[in-house]
């Protein structure tokens, strides 16, 4: 054996706790040496799609001591944000009509296209006569006038017009019913089964229905999916061709930690809201609909917010973007990456009982590269008296190409030699 390569094992085999006393003769050295060149990665395989966050149900109004109020609204959900813990709901997956909500897959669908940089928010966009004859809510903007994208996004969230949903749609699309299809393969994408969508506007038609449950998958996956756009939800006002609208989403004016999202109404869906509130290190999601009044949706989303920030308290466990431990990689050009979450890992529970909450970290061993920043490395499972309420993933902060051949070799003979004093 020459000098370097017995150097090279034995350093590695210290560094990696093998018994170098314990090694077959060092003749096998050169048949280990064929050992797989690029080993197996962690088994998380990483995927074009983003799955919209799923609501879990571990969490629900009979767990808490402070008793839930009663709601005047046809359906609801409460969902704390950042694990997706049901808190409370009331027939939430009865189909309705969604009203104006429907305006958010019209947004995702939007923000896809500007991340996608298919449309920029500064581009110039024609107003066809199809929008300028949409009717409901609109920004009245005569045909053929060219728009910012911008104004357009705005005018959809804020003031909800119907012009600019349809002027969007053939923007991107080409046409209205192209765009309709997209809306629908996305809803079925995010695992929204009880949705279907006939316009991008929320228009009341047969057969254009969809759920508090569903609606909730919808904010969820803008939120986490799209966190740079979803600014324009909180917006209050806008103007446009010398007018001025006002946000039509009254909690943003009621509550000053409220931050979001979108209203609806029409004769068949009664009066509906979707409400974000930043509180400290919670964010909570309100979904109401069918709500008697305008301001019924309002004071009955206002009594499931504080009812939920009283009834639960919050425990952090780890901190986005902010290293948990290293990883040792193999076969790779760096030896270990700093690995996390992207996002607060979090959980509530009722008020004075978050030891209830425990974690389980599971990272797959040995870690082989090459992978990129923002792979997934491993998994947290974050339960409750021993039932799950949600996972997350862990991923890697760094990026670890993939090694020269001389060095996946030598990684192959000491995972081989690892594996047979385990």
């Amino acid at each position: 054996m020459r000098p370097l390569v017995k150097s090279l094992l034995q350093e590695h085999l210290k560094r990696h706790n093998v018994n170098a006393k314990k090694i077959i003769a060092a003749t096998l050295i050169a048949s280990v040496a064929t050992f797989t060149l690029h080993g197996v990665s962690p088994s998380y395989a990483q995927t074009g799609n983003v799955v919209a966050p799923q609501p879990a149900a571990a969490t629900t109004a009979a767990d808490s001591v402070v008793a839930q109020p009663f709601i005047n609204a046809a359906a609801y959900t409460v969902v704390e944000a950042t694990s997706g813990q049901v808190l409370a709901e009331s027939d939430a997956k009865k189909r309705r009509d969604p009203a104006s909500l429907t305006k958010l897959m019209t947004a995702y669908i939007v923000f896809d296209a500007l991340y996608q940089k298919q449309i920029n928010l500064s581009q110039r966009l024609r107003i066809p006569e199809r929008a300028w004859k949409a009717d409901g809510s609109r920004l009245n903007v005569p045909p053929g006038t060219s728009v910012t994208a911008e104004d357009l996004v705005r005018g959809l969230l804020i003031h909800s017009a119907n012009d600019a949903a349809v002027a969007l749609a053939i923007s991107i699309a080409g046409n209205e019913s192209e765009f309709v299809s997209r809306m629908n393969r996305e809803a079925k994408r995010l695992g929204m089964l009880d949705t279907n969508f006939l316009n991008p506007s929320g228009l009341s038609q047969q057969g254009h229905y969809s759920t508090a449950y569903d609606l909730t998958v919808l904010a969820l996956a803008l939120m986490r999916e799209y966190p740079q756009y979803v600014k324009f939800f909180s917006e209050k006002s806008f103007s446009i061709g010398g007018n001025s609208y006002e946000n039509r989403n009254r909690m943003l004016f009621v509550d000053p930690t409220a931050d979001g999202m979108k209203t609806g109404f029409t004769d068949a869906a009664g009066w509906c809201l979707i409400t974000t509130v930043k509180r400290g290190p919670r964010k909570l999601l309100v979904v109401l609909l069918g709500a008697p009044s305008e301001a019924a949706r309002v004071t009955e989303t206002q009594k499931l917010i504080d009812w939920a920030f009283t009834a639960y308290e919050p425990r952090r466990f780890y901190e986005g973007g902010k290293a948990i431990q290293s990883l040792t990689v193999w076969k790779a050009t760096v030896d270990e990456v700093p690995i996390g979450f992207r996002d607060d890992v979090t959980a509530i529970n009722v008020a004075g009982k978050t030891h209830e909450i425990t974690t389980e970290l599971t990272i797959p061993e040995p870690a082989i590269g090459p992978f990129q920043s923002g792979d997934k490395v491993g998994v947290l499972k974050v339960k409750r008296a021993g039932n799950l309420l949600y996972e997350r993933d862990v991923v890697a902060f760094e990026s670890a190409p993939q090694a020269p051949i001389w060095k996946r070799m030598w990684h192959s003979v000491v995972l081989f030699f690892k594996s047979l004093f385990k």
